[in-house]
């Protein structure tokens, strides 16, 4: 049951964001305002840049030339934080579940030869780890210095495929390196989910037994019981 409860999901969610994306993108991805300018919606993934990196890069960097980091960004949307990172980090894929969102994202970075984007299922990074390692002509699997998601998990009903992602991303992440995501941490969510605008929200108690059993250090965390709910999962360095 578990299986085709997800696959309801993945199709609702795909449905949903392929929708949203052609209505208005921007608004979607940052519902702050209705119409967003190019100025003002690339500035608004810089802003994220600064404070969710900029700020915190002895975690997310640990030592490493920006420049010398290849970064992962699931649920890249319209392509505002993934245009950002390509401006600050030297290789940058973003995925996304919505046709849609790809193909605005590819436009919002087309000017950054490092930057790229790819549709995926919606629930695992196989888009990323099979077909680029032959196209790059790599021995192993594409393998990620840092991996950020932010305003992409609040949204999805079903706690299964977040935690997929977060066993996905530990499979590809470098030892050592930090998985930096944001969850929907408000109990009163709950009673809303629904289709693929409120997720599913998680306790400290939730948070703590996935990194676990995904095998990462839950190094840090900030804003438990809101929508903002921050997480630092670090990689051992050795399994």
């Amino acid at each position: 049951m578990a299986g085709i409860e997800i696959t309801r999901h993945l199709s609702r969610m795909r449905r949903d964001w392929n929708r949203r994306a052609r209505e208005n993108a921007r608004h979607y991805v940052v519902t702050g305002q209705q119409q967003w300018s190019d100025d003002e919606f690339y500035q608004s993934g810089q802003i994220t840049l600064e404070e969710e990196i900029l700020n915190d890069l002895t975690n997310i960097c640990q030592g490493k030339d920006p420049k010398e980091m290849r970064v992962l960004e699931i649920g890249c949307g319209a392509g505002r934080v993934t245009r950002a990172f390509a401006g600050f980090f030297g290789e940058v894929w973003g995925v996304d579940i919505s046709r849609e969102m790809v193909r605005q994202a590819r436009e919002a970075c087309a000017g950054f030869s490092n930057a790229h984007v790819i549709r995926n299922n919606g629930k695992d990074l196989r888009a990323v780890s099979s077909p680029w390692r032959v196209r790059l002509g790599l021995a192993r699997p594409i393998e990620f210095d840092f991996a950020f998601s932010f305003m992409v998990f609040q949204h999805i009903p079903n706690r299964g495929i977040i935690e997929n992602y977060v066993r996905e991303v530990h499979r590809l992440l470098r030892p050592g390196g930090l998985f930096k995501f944001q969850v929907q941490g408000s109990p009163l969510a709950e009673a809303e989910v629904r289709h693929s605008w409120v997720g599913v929200p998680f306790s400290e108690r939730d948070v703590r037994e996935m990194a676990a059993r995904c095998g990462f250090e839950m190094r840090y965390q900030y804003g438990a019981g809101d929508q903002y709910y921050w997480l630092w999962f670090f990689k051992p360095q050795t399994a």
